[in-house]
Formats: C-alpha cells, sequence, structure tokens
C-alpha cells in the first residue's frame, strides 16, 4: 500500500500525520515500528491517525501511536499539529474542533496568530487512575531508583505521569532515572516522567522521558502534568510558561474540578509518500 502522509511537529516533538478520513487506512505494530525508524523509515516520535467521529457530537477521532507500536490516551503536541493537519487538509473549516481520543473527548481551539489551544480536561491526583501502586495517602510519594529515593507527583492528564521536582536538569539523571521510572513495578502500565526545575512560580524549566519513545523535544501531556503537580503542590502560580527543549509552552489551571488550558505552536515540516 502506498501510504500519504505529512511530517509536523510541536516544538521539536515529531509527528507523521495520516488522513484515515478519506482514504481508509489501517497499522499494525510491525508497520509502525518500520515507519518510526529514523533510518529505514520516516522517522517520529508518534503517529497520529485522523479518523471520522463514532459519536455524532464529535469532528474527528484521534489515535496516537508510539514509535514502539504501542497506542497510547493522549498526546498534547500532537493535538495541536492534529487541529493544523485538518484545516490545511481542508477536512473541515471549523476553528473550534471537537474530537474523540481513548481518553475522552478533548477539544482544539486555533487562534488568530496561528497557535493552537488545547483543552486538555480535568487532571486526577488519584494513584488508581494512572496507575500507581500506593502505599500511603500522600500527595508526594517517596521511590527509591538506582540506589537513590526521589519524591514525585503522581498524575493523570488521560494518560500516566510522575513529575519530580529537581535542582538541575542533568542528562545522565533523566536518561537513567527516566527508563528505570518508566517501567518501575508501581506503574503497572508504565509512565512518562518529568523532571522539572522551578525557576518562579511563573516559570519552569522541564525535561520529559515518555512511555514507549523515551526523552523527546518536548511532550504536551507531560507540560500539564508538570505544571498542575507544581500548582498543586504550592510551588506554581495559575498560569505558567514551560521551556522544553524544543521550545515554550503555555499552561493555565485553575485547580480543582477545573480543566487545563495548553497553548502552543505546530508546524508541517513536508508531505511525502511511502510503501507499506
Amino acid at each position: 500500500m502506498l501510504l500519504k502522509f505529512t511530517k509536523m511537529h510541536g516544538l521539536g516533538n515529531d509527528f507523521v500525520v495520516v488522513d484515515a478520513v478519506s482514504r481508509k487506512v489501517f497499522f499494525n505494530k510491525r508497520q509502525i515500528e518500520r515507519l518510526s525508524d529514523r533510518n529505514w523509515g520516516i522517522g517520529f516520535d508518534q503517529l497520529l491517525v485522523v479518523e471520522p467521529p463514532t459519536q455524532p457530537d464529535m469532528d474527528f477521532r484521534y489515535r496516537i501511536y508510539n514509535s514502539d507500536g504501542s497506542e497510547v490516551e493522549h498526546c498534547g503536541n500532537g493535538a495541536r499539529c492534529f487541529a493544523k493537519f485538518v484545516l490545511d487538509r481542508e477536512l473541515t473549516n471549523k476553528r473550534v474542533i471537537d474530537v474523540e481520543t481513548k481518553r475522552g473527548a478533548i477539544q482544539l481551539r486555533v487562534m488568530d496568530d496561528g497557535l493552537v489551544t488545547v483543552d486538555m480536561g480535568v487532571p486526577s491526583f488519584e494513584p488508581s487512575d494512572l496507575p500507581f501502586t500506593a502505599d500511603t495517602s500522600d500527595e508526594l510519594y517517596s521511590i527509591l531508583v538506582a540506589d537513590k529515593e526521589y519524591l514525585l507527583t503522581p498524575v493523570s492528564v488521560g494518560n500516566p505521569h510522575a513529575v519530580i521536582k529537581v535542582d538541575q536538569l542533568l542528562d545522565e539523571e533523566v536518561a537513567k532515572v527516566g527508563s528505570l521510572l518508566e517501567c518501575h513495578e508501581r506503574f503497572p502500565q508504565k509512565v512518562n516522567v518529568g523532571f522539572m526545575q522551578v525557576v518562579s512560580p511563573e516559570e519552569i524549566n522541564l525535561r520529559v522521558y515518555e512511555r514507549g519513545s523515551g526523552e523527546t523535544q518536548a511532550c504536551g501531556t507531560g507540560t500539564c502534568a508538570a505544571v498542575v503537580a507544581g500548582i498543586k503542590q504550592g510551588w506554581l502560580s495559575p498560569k505558567v510558561i514551560a521551556h522544553l527543549r524544543g521550545g515554550d509552552l503555555q499552561i493555565e489551571w485553575q485547580g480543582a474540578g477545573q480543566p487545563i488550558l495548553m497553548t502552543g505552536p505546530a508546524e508541517k515540516v513536508f508531505e511525502g509518500q511511502i510503501y507499506l
């Protein structure tokens, strides 16, 4: 099969986006792994598949696959690319787009300046929602990794995250601790790991080791998780600029029961086609 695709990125977190509205497209794990290979395929962090909705009040269905072929619930940077893609391809003329995901419904709002604001939904700090095996009912949980104790905040923003506040962002720590925590036994469905350095109540530096992909240039859900964890712990204000390796995101959260709003860019890199 000849597959037409669009390569996109959100702050360097890169995607291959496929239109499965105009033509039905199906992928298996082997095909996704091949396509994601940066030497033998196209190369990407996630594959985004745009499908027709299954519910009458939705505009599209949005499916997300990691480079290892696993399907995930949510991707914030991908959601912004999704919005730009469906407008550029004239699959819709709406500037406010309602989309189904594996996690549930999300709303995408394309601004006049080209930035996209995503309503990421209401976060949960319940360990069972990640899931996370908690032996206490604390807000900060202690976990031993590589002979060192880390304090983390578990938070679900549709997918599971563990947020660690650090004094410095160190390459070796992100790679080693991120990979060990991703597969830690207390996270039975694995976890995304965020390393957050608080610059001020309105500003953070962040690196994220993503489940199934490793460290990426930017992670939208990871940024949302880090900011809401920081707000919950009293370290951050309700509106924060997050500096990631690929650029900046703005996150706003007004507290318990309220949705997270994430605003940032989305860029098309090129279009192409490849035989599966």
